[in-house]
């Protein structure tokens, strides 16, 4: 059995030198015999651990046979080279330190190439697997040391595949720039472990960047594969929970014939042309892959006769390839647009470049146990034109330092450092020089659980087996012809999802990306909402005003809001909420000054006519204007006047009550008063003789006004206790209107009606009696008053009724103000005007004539008989003698009736006609209270 293994040992051997055959035939095209060993880098040491890199970037297969076996690896990767450099130089850091020191115990390597192939990793993989289990199956000395964990790989593609194999022996993994989201589930990747964050938080990343610059519609290129499929559905499922589209899906083919990636490149590039929107584009893809991209759209563009800016984009380029000058070959930034990089956070370089110089001063010797070392060395001297072997070590050192990632190498040194102190706190109370004492899955475990330390910072690995450390921001730039990579101007926190610059250059560097609009429709501004199309994306839409009473203050809203509709109004296409404005009827307002000057007018005309009627209370015409009845009239015009000015101004609960009742129970006062008038010029001068005794009993001119006035109280009263007036606030569409609500409208119309009623039965027994002498008669004013109060009133209620708004308050102030000017220039006026100007009709004598006057020419009217000149003579002074007692009024009437029918021969009067004329007489005499 053990026979066998060695065989099988002897075997790979020669499969291995088979293979570096091929590796020397295809790129050393000269190398001795002597030259030919199995590939690979490796350092003896008490515990071993595994290194896999794509020291090579493809395979070839020239041998078409169906048996399995190697395939010729090709196109060295100087930067891969690099990075197991890194590994070498960190394990000699540790073998140096004092935490293997005092164990007495150092690290060993062994580093095998994937070629960037998944059966080459599959095989190289299988190798550790198989040394790790030589001691415990053969327990023999020939064994080399077992592999107890492996660093590696570089692609998520090869990672994948290496984990699944690895966990089956829970050898630990840790991966230096796998970033597939998928490698986090620890139940089908139990042994997988690295010191990069995830591509989950890359994409996040990503996706804020977009969301910081506005940009909504972004193309999206990636390296078919786990790595970038898994990218794409993260970035996905991102961009949409922040409204970002993606216009389109390029997606390369990671492995294949060189035919179908060049077609998938052109159809990419021919993507890119026709969707000239989409200028950013996120990139999860090989180096090699951008490289081919760049060169075909050069080419369409040139094919398209276009200029170099329709080739520009904004490039945000994933860990994979944000740090590789290479992909530009002969082109620049001018040609490609602006690249906006996402790289591991960095490290301390100053180890690593120490170690490059020792490798620059030992030269060739330093490639003994290193075979790719030693064939980058055959491929630079095979390039040196000039022959001078001196140079050589110098320009492969060059050649190394021009491809070096510092964020990868930073990760790599943490992959060794936790591998270091695993092992130490394992090696502590055991002896681990012995094969087989120390298990993979022991270090693993100690992996797992407990913290170490890299350069001054300590780390964990996480319940997902990853150290997120967040990312590096770069932007490209071009100095004197060369691309700078390596240009930080962010750092991005993974746990706060935001960017801190790094300087104040940076800053404005971030700033030039403002300027790049990368929408399908343009930025609906506020006032506006994007309205999609059925079926189309939703960053495609147009831009429609808000309605009113709706806004929108921000850019590219989905809705408008509304406003407030009770406090607030907005005009169509507005940003924001205009307050409404309150409005009522206000002191200021021209309309109520004018109105107000009228009130204050006519209260101080009231108060003047009240002086002088007061002054002149016992000349005839105020006699006959009524006595003191004139003065209730007038001061309930007053308070009439002032309940007017109560509909001016901010209204209050308490205005709202008082100026309705103020109003009605005044003017129910007013136009009592008149009643009274009206129904006693009546009772003298148009009812039957045989009646007017029997209606002066009953006639009290004070219980009149009380008895009409206190059913317009309890009118007022039943108003108020059932349902008042009120303030009210309405809400119109730009303004709120502050106005009193009369509470119960029908009460109001009843107040209303009352004295419409009693107005009315003014104006019937006014009219009736308007015959009277004119310098001494109400009743045509009254007539007028009454009529003008009426017609107001009918026009006010319709509209009333049929008008709102500020100015409704106007309304009834002006038909309060046209009632009362109508009772004071009807009823006072005239009056005022004979008191002050014809002083001569204001006296007894005046008044007797004019009274005389009238019985003469309503006596013109009797029938004439055929009876008796002595008797018509007898008739007349009897009924003069029977008249009541003696008065100023009877010694003026007496002799001119006496005069005026002593002529026998002109006319006869009837005994009839006479009563009649005696009656009026003594009627008037009592109506007129001298």
């Amino acid at each position: 059995m053990r026979e066998g293994r060695v065989g099988e040992g002897t075997s790979m051997a020669w499969v291995a030198a088979v293979i570096y055959l091929y590796v020397t035939l295809f790129l050393g095209k000269g190398a001795s015999e002597n030259d030919i060993k199995a590939p690979g880098a490796t350092g003896r040491g008490h515990v071993i651990m595994g290194g896999m890199f794509s020291i090579h970037q493809s395979v070839e297969n020239t041998d078409h046979s169906f048996a399995p076996q190697p395939q010729t690896c090709s196109r060295l990767s100087v930067g891969a080279l690099a990075l197991s450099l890194s590994m070498i130089n960190a394990i000699e850091v540790m073998n140096r330190s004092p935490l293997l020191t005092d164990l007495n115990i150092t690290l060993g390597y062994r580093i095998q190439d994937s070629c960037t192939d998944v059966s080459t990793g599959l095989r190289a993989t299988a190798d550790f697997i198989e040394q790790a289990k030589c001691v415990t199956r053969h327990n023999s000395s020939k064994c080399d040391q077992p592999v107890v964990t492996i660093l590696g790989a570089s692609f998520s593609e090869l990672s994948i595949v290496v984990a699944r194999q690895l966990a089956l022996d829970m050898i630990p993994q840790i991966s230096y720039s796998s970033t597939a989201v998928i490698l986090s589930d620890k139940h089908r990747f139990p042994s997988f472990l690295r010191t990069v964050p995830n591509d989950e938080h890359q994409t996040a990343a990503m996706v804020r960047l977009i969301n910081l610059h506005g940009w909504n519609w972004v193309g999206m290129v990636i390296s078919d594969g786990d790595y970038g499929r898994s990218a794409l559905e993260h970035f996905a499922m991102q961009a949409s929970e922040n409204g970002i589209c993606i216009a389109f899906r390029a997606i390369l083919p990671y492995t294949g014939t060189d035919e179908d990636l060049d077609l998938a490149v052109r159809q990419a590039a021919q993507t890119i042309f026709q969707n000239p929107k989409a200028q950013v584009i996120v990139s999860f893809t090989k180096s090699t892959h951008m490289a081919d991209l760049y060169q075909e759209l050069r080419n369409e563009m040139m094919r398209r006769g276009q200029s170099v800016e329709s080739m520009r984009r904004v490039w945000l380029a994933s860990d994979s390839w944000s740090t590789s000058a290479s992909v530009q070959e002969d082109l620049t930034l001018e040609d490609i647009g602006q690249v906006v990089g996402f790289n591991f956070r960095t490290g301390n370089m100053a180890s690593f470049n120490e170690y490059l110089d020792r490798l620059e001063a030992t030269g060739y010797n330093h490639t003994q146990n290193n075979t790719f070392l030693e064939e980058l060395f055959m491929l630079v001297n095979e390039s040196n034109v000039s022959g001078n072997t001196d140079l050589l070590p110098s320009e492969v050192v060059q050649a190394i330092k021009g491809k070096i990632n510092p964020a990868t190498i930073h990760s790599v040194e943490l992959a060794v450092a936790a591998t270091a102190q695993a092992i130490a706190s394992v090696c502590m109370n055991r002896d681990c020089k012995t094969p087989g004492n120390l298990q993979p899955w022991e270090v693993l475990e100690s992996l797992r659980l407990h913290e170490f330390e890299g350069q001054g910072k300590t780390y964990t690995f996480d319940s997902q087996g990853d150290i997120n450390q967040g990312y590096d921001v770069t932007i490209w730039r071009s100095l004197e012809g060369k691309i700078n990579v390596h240009d930080i101007v962010a750092e991005y926190d993974s746990q706060t999802n935001s960017f801190t610059l790094t300087n104040s250059n940076s800053s404005g560097r971030f700033q030039d990306l403002q300027h790049v609009i990368s929408k399908c429709s343009n930025s609906c501004i506020p006032g506006e909402f994007k309205k999609t199309s059925e079926g189309q994306h939703t960053c495609c839409y147009e831009c429609i005003n808000c309605t009113e009473n709706y806004y929108s203050n921000d850019t590219d809203t989905d809705e408008c809001l509304s406003c407030d509709k009770n406090t607030e109004w907005s005009p169509r296409g507005s940003a924001i909420c205009f307050p409404k404005t309150l409005i009522f009827f206000k002191w200021q307002d021209r309309f109520a000054v004018c109105l107000l000057a009228f009130s204050v007018l006519g209260i101080l005309l009231v108060l003047m006519v009240s002086a002088l009627f007061i002054h002149k209370r016992d000349t005839p015409v105020v006699r006959a204007a009524g006595g003191p009845l004139s003065q209730v009239i007038l001061y309930s015009l007053v308070v009439s006047y002032i309940s007017a000015v109560l509909f001016v101004g901010k209204p209050s609960s308490l205005q709202c009550k008082a100026r309705q009742v103020l109003f009605g129970i005044s003017f129910t006062v007013c136009v009592s008063c008149i009643l009274v008038k009206s129904l006693k010029i009546l009772l003298a001068f148009q009812l039957n003789i045989d009646m007017q005794g029997a209606l002066q009993k009953v006639y009290h001119s004070y219980l009149i006004v009380l008895a009409c006035v206190a059913l317009q109280v309890t009118i007022c009263i039943c108003w108020l206790v059932l349902k008042s007036p009120y303030k009210e606030i309405i809400s119109q569409p730009q303004t709120l209107l502050e106005d009193c609500h009369e509470g119960s409208y029908l009460a109001f119309g009843v107040m209303l009606a009352y004295i419409a009623l009693l107005a009315f039965v003014c104006f019937i027994c006014a009219f009736v009696g308007r015959k009277l002498p004119q310098r001494y008669n109400d009743a045509k004013f009254i007539t007028f008053s009454m009529l003008l109060y009426l017609i107001s009133w009918l026009i006010f209620v319709p509209i009333y009724i049929t008008t709102y708004g500020m100015y409704l308050p106007a309304v009834e102030m002006v038909v309060i103000l046209i009632s009362n000017y109508g009772i004071l220039g009807c009823h006072f006026l005239p009056k005022c005007y004979i008191i002050l100007f014809r002083k001569a009709q204001n006296t007894t004598s005046a008044f007797r004539k004019k009274l005389y006057e009238y019985n003469v020419k309503i006596t013109d009217s009797f029938s004439v008989s055929g009876s008796s000149v002595s008797e018509k003579q007898l008739g007349i002074q009897q009924s003069v003698r029977h008249s009541s007692s003696s008065s100023p009024i009877e010694d003026y009437v007496k002799p001119a009736v006496e005069k005026n029918y002593s002529n026998r021969d002109s006319f006869e009067v009837s005994y009839r006609g006479k009563n009649k004329f005696i009656n009026r007489y003594n009627s008037y005499r009592r109506s007129i209270s001298f």
